[in-house]
């Protein structure tokens, strides 16, 4: 029975998943083009209401133990309204608009610690509520706070688009405006960075969902053989990597360029997966957390980056481009390291870390040849704020 309902649990986390992916595929490349003619405000409260009404549905299925069908509902109806990855996508476009090219890579950085710091509260916080009173009242929480986000994008929220007009919503010229980004034959050399640092962004990206996902199965097992209070500290040491990577961009950015940044970053990264994959032992574990310190200052450097390879009427469509691709990444991340967990723990149960640490060696040289490229060819004039292409 017990092997029966996990099969079950999986199927259905499988059809809430790719449901919730593929409407919301469509209507983040919608909503996003979207918010660089009528403004963020629309297309950060709408993907709050969908999260609102996703939660109600589901605390209505859980209080009136309807079918698990209803779940799937619950996701698409947020997955059309853009759910999270609207959200992620309009805050970072957002900080485009009212951020100088100088100070975009921090800002976004400080965007990304947030998303840490989140995480983390709800990790540790939501776990021990729902040990207390089970999983309905934590979704009374997640309700109050969409309707919070949304009433606050409604009445607080200045609008950062400086030259708002009207547009359709209903209309292909969105989904062309996020084609013409990566195709536009003017500029190539621009549009050619756009598609080396997005190919960039999600092999990085993939690499972080996919560890992510097996910390802990990794430290419940042999030799570790972790108990509930050290994968909590585990786990926060995880997501203390936005902070100090927060703080170490901030001090690395006194001396060196954003590239080298982002290179020193991934440095951190496969270091502390090559060393978390040979842990046998609980401070190698937590050795291996440390040296991950600067793990996620890659990417904001990356998203820092794309942003300024693209005019102030394309953030928005820009911004709803990289959401895809970080969805996408979460699921080829669930697919490919939940199989090769598996796979791999007859020869090496650390493999799935290091296999992580070889990818990552793609986007470091991808992030390097650029910035090689790009110095012996000059093309400050497609980026440079006082010659805009």
């Amino acid at each position: 029975l017990l092997q029966e309902v996990e099969a079950l649990v999986s199927h259905w986390n499988l059809y809430i998943n790719l449901g919730g992916f593929f409407v919301g595929l469509f209507s983040v490349t919608l909503f996003g083009p979207w918010s660089d003619s009528v403004g963020r405000r629309p297309v950060l409260i709408l993907p709050a209401v969908g999260m609102a009404l996703q939660a109600a549905i589901y605390l209505l299925v859980m209080y009136l133990q309807l079918h698990v069908a209803y779940f799937l509902l619950g996701r698409i109806l947020g997955g059309l309204m853009g759910d999270y990855n609207l959200i992620l996508a309009s805050c970072f476009a957002y900080v485009a608009d009212t951020t100088d090219k100088r100070a975009r890579t921090f800002r976004v950085a400080i965007l990304e610690a947030c998303l840490g710091i989140a995480g983390m509260l709800a990790s540790i916080g939501g776990g021990q509520w729902r040990k207390a009173q089970g999983y309905i009242n934590p979704f009374w929480l997640v309700l109050a706070a969409s309707l919070a986000a949304a009433l606050y994008a409604t009445f607080c929220l200045r609008e950062s688009v400086k030259e708002q007009k009207p547009a359709k919503l209903f209309t292909l010229s969105h989904y062309k405006a996020v084609y013409r980004l990566y195709t536009a034959p003017e500029h190539l050399g621009t549009r050619r960075n756009l598609a080396l640092y997005s190919l960039a962004f999600f092999l990085l990206v993939t690499v972080h969902f996919g560890t992510k996902d097996l910390f802990v199965l990794y430290e419940l097992g042999s030799p570790l053989c972790w108990a509930a209070d050290l994968i909590g500290y585990g786990s926060a040491a995880s997501y203390l990597a936005y902070l100090s990577s927060l703080g170490g961009l901030w001090l690395l950015q006194l001396c060196l360029e954003d590239t080298w940044v982002a290179e020193i970053g991934l440095i951190s990264n496969i270091f502390g997966l090559v060393v978390i994959s040979l842990a046998t032992t609980t401070p190698l574990m937590f050795t291996g957390y440390g040296i991950l310190f600067l793990s996620m200052a890659a990417t904001p450097v990356i998203r820092a980056k794309l942003s300024k390879l693209v005019s102030e009427t394309e953030q928005g469509a820009l911004f709803a481009s990289v959401a895809c691709v970080e969805g996408l990444c979460s699921l080829v991340a669930t697919g490919v390291f939940n199989s090769l967990y598996p796979a791999s723990l007859h020869f090496m149960r650390g493999f799935p870390f290091l296999f992580g640490a070889v990818i990552l060696l793609i986007p470091a040289a991808i992030i390097g040849w650029i910035e090689i490229w790009d110095s012996d060819h000059d093309y400050s004039h497609f980026t440079d704020d006082s010659s805009p292409p």
